[in-house]
């Protein structure tokens, strides 16, 4: 019997994209299930009860929240297919590290950036441009933060990084000569197949950002 596996997300979700992302770089058939956040389905509030929130993802009927943790249960699962941890314990520890960071510190700037406005937008523009610059250093030459291959902290910040770097929408200019590594990295992941699958079109994302009135 094939597995059945469904995702609950919204189309602009960073971390939904994640769990897209983490599906697509494994090959794995499933189902996407659009959410109207202002009208939440059943099945949402039936699967994610506590917070009520996207993603969810959903293997056999059994339900799997938060983004991380989606991922990472689709790399234990499927672990035949492309791995995006490492099986050296420790650096498998070093990736869950830096995937927590850039889940509670990088996004919660980026959040503070896109919802604020005069001195408080500005602080925070500064203090991601410093999160930027850490993790510039912790790439360094490269390919991927793990190495040469694809992984956890990869998928963690290349749906928040390709908003900064392809959309530009928060009027940051990231200087190619300040941050060689990650704009270098950055193309190199927005080459690959399961990225551009699982990121929406430039022209959706403007246009929803300028209803909004986010992002400017």
């Amino acid at each position: 019997m094939a597995d059945e596996v469904i995702l609950l997300n919204f189309w602009l979700s960073p971390y939904g994209m994640r769990v897209q992302i983490a599906l697509e770089e494994k090959g794995i058939k499933y189902e996407y299930k659009e959410e109207d956040m202002s009208n939440k389905s059943p099945l949402l509030l039936q699967m994610n009860p506590i917070h009520k929130k996207i993603p969810v993802l959903i293997h056999n009927g059994k339900p799997i929240c938060e983004s991380l943790l989606a991922v990472e249960y689709i790399d234990e699962v499927w672990k035949d297919q492309s791995p995006l941890l490492p099986s050296d314990p420790h650096q498998r520890a070093q990736a869950r590290f830096w995937a927590n960071y850039i889940d509670n510190k990088v996004y919660e700037v980026a959040l503070k950036l896109w919802k604020t406005k005069g001195e408080e937008k500005e602080a925070a523009m500064k203090e991601l441009l410093e999160c930027l610059k850490l993790l510039e250093e912790k790439l360094g030459d490269k390919l991927y933060f793990g190495g040469d291959k694809f992984g956890l902290v990869d998928v963690a910040l290349v749906p928040l990084f390709c908003w900064l770097y392809t959309y530009n929408f928060s009027a940051i200019l990231i200087s190619e000569a300040e941050y060689p590594n990650i704009i270098a990295w950055a193309k190199r992941c927005t080459q690959r197949e399961s990225v551009s699958k699982s990121f929406p079109e430039e022209h959706r994302v403007k246009s929803f950002l300028a209803e909004k009135g986010l992002g400017q």
